[in-house]
Parts: structure tokens; C-alpha cells; sequence
């Protein structure tokens, strides 16, 4: 909702249903301090609300060029990645229940990812999930979560407020990707491009970028067929998607390899 502070300026306050996964977007807009986020005035964590800076409400999903929005997500993710404070839920400590779900819903879910495809998940969870940088990520960068402003071009809403591997976040950029790079004649081939790009604007080892991708393409295939997506729930709609996000992972996995 704008609002106007005590002293004219414009601003935004925002308030968000009571959810573990909201009770650390204060701490992360605090530490930030207005570096690639929006400012936070004050906050009332008790009601799940915030007075925060007002940003424009066109997003980086309104940019009509794949490069240019992964080269500003890349860099928003650069300068978002500063050291996290304590109190935060450190991705590393999820680890163990990645991969326990990674396994159970490929037991008991129909998909048609090739075994090999869920080992390689399973893999970067043992070899990063465990062994993560303590540094402050978003953990849901995409491009609606990233609006344009005045105070900087470009900047971020909406954090997880995750300690973890700023890499992480090329794998949350990639389910927006998919879809937007469904008409190119080469998927995989422009997946991978567009997560370079993202790499290289972020400071990020590709690698490293590419495997987070795989894992998210994977738990994403899985994650559809338990609850549905956002813009599928059920039916002919959510099956192309699933479809889509198996399909994903398995080419990523050859890439891997």
C-alpha cells in the first residue's frame, strides 16, 4: 500500500500473512541497508509488517530481452551477497531434508526423469548443499521479484533472507526462464546460455551456477506433481509443465556429465 512518512517522503508498507517464510525478509532488507534492495524504514514483526522504500511497479519480467534481464539479475545477486548475520536459516542445514525428498518422491511420484537424472541432484546436495558460503542470499530471485527504481535502476523485494551460496539463486531465476525460453529452437542450448550470462554478471563459477539449476529443475519436477504450480494447479496444464520440468532436468543432467 503507498503511504506517504512523517516527513512527505514516499514509501510502502507492506504486510505479509503470518508463514515461516517470511519471518526473515526484515532481517535481510536490515542488513542490506538499501544495497540492491529496497529500504527498510521500520518494521513491526509482530504484526508481519514493514515500512519499506517505494519502488516502481514495473518488474524485470516487463524487459523483452532474456539477456538483459539475467545480465540484471546477475548483477542485483552480486551485490546482494554480503555476509550474513546471525539468526538466519542456513541453507546448509536443509541439506539432509533435500535429500531425503529428493529420494522419497522419486520412490513414490510417476515421472519420467531417468534415475541417473535424481543421483545427480542428489550429488550437488552432498558436494554444495552441505558446504555452503555464509554469505546473505535473496532465495526467490526472479524477475518479478526485482523492480525498477529511482534510487538505483534495478532492485530487489520479496527475500527469503537465506545464509547460503549465492549460486543458489540461479537455480530460483531458472524456473522463470524455462517458460520464457520455451519458443527457442534449442532449449537446453538457451537455458544454458542465459545461465552463463547470469554467472558471469553474479561473479559466480558457471558450474556451479548450472549444477543449483539441475537441482531446482529437479525438485521443481517433483514439486509439481505433490502441489501443482502457481499457474497450473491440475490438468492438461500441469502435465505440460511437469513434462516441461522433466525434460529440463534431464538435459541439464547431459550437461553435466
Amino acid at each position: 500500500m503507498p503511504v506517504r512518512r512523517r516527513d512527505g517522503a514516499s514509501a510502502v508498507i507492506k504486510v505479509s500473512f503470518p508463514h515461516p517464510g517470511n519471518v526473515h525478509e526484515p532481517d535481510a532488507f536490515a542488513a542490506w541497508g538499501g544495497r540492491g534492495a529496497v529500504i527498510l524504514y521500520e518494521r513491526a514483526d509482530e504484526h508481519f509488517a514493514m515500512l519499506l522504500e517505494r519502488a516502481c511497479t514495473s518488474t524485470l519480467a516487463q524487459v523483452a530481452e532474456v539477456e538483459e534481464m539475467v545480465t540484471v539479475a546477475g548483477r542485483v545477486n552480486r551485490r546482494l551477497a554480503v555476509p550474513a548475520p546471525p539468526g538466519l536459516p542456513r541453507l546448509r542445514e536443509r541439506a539432509g531434508e533435500w535429500e531425503e525428498e529428493l529420494r522419497k518422491d522419486a520412490g513414490e511420484l510417476a515421472h519420467t526423469m531417468p534415475p541417473y537424472v535424481v543421483d545427480a541432484a542428489v550429488a550437488t546436495v552432498r558436494e554444495l548443499g552441505r558446504v555452503q558460503p555464509d554469505l546473505l542470499i535473496h532465495g526467490d530471485l526472479h524477475p518479478r521479484n526485482i523492480l525498477r527504481a529511482d534510487r538505483e535502476p534495478w532492485l530487489a523485494v520479496d527475500p527469503k533472507g537465506y545464509a547460503g551460496d549465492p549460486a543458489y539463486d540461479g537455480g530460483t531465476l531458472l524456473k522463470s526462464l524455462a517458460l520464457l525460453l520455451l519458443g527457442a529452437g534449442d532449449l537446453r542450448a538457451a537455458v544454458l546460455r542465459a545461465l552463463h550470462i547470469f554467472a558471469e554478471a553474479a561473479e559466480l563459477d558457471r558450474d556451479r551456477v548450472l549444477r543449483w539449476a539441475h537441482f531446482h529443475a529437479v525438485r521443481t519436477a517433483f514439486w509439481g506433481r505433490r502441489h501443482g504450480y502457481r499457474i497450473a494447479r491440475n490438468g492438461p496444464g500441469l502435465d505440460s509443465l511437469t513434462a516441461l520440468a522433466d525434460h529440463l532436468a534431464t538435459q541439464l543432467t547431459d550437461r553435466l556429465s
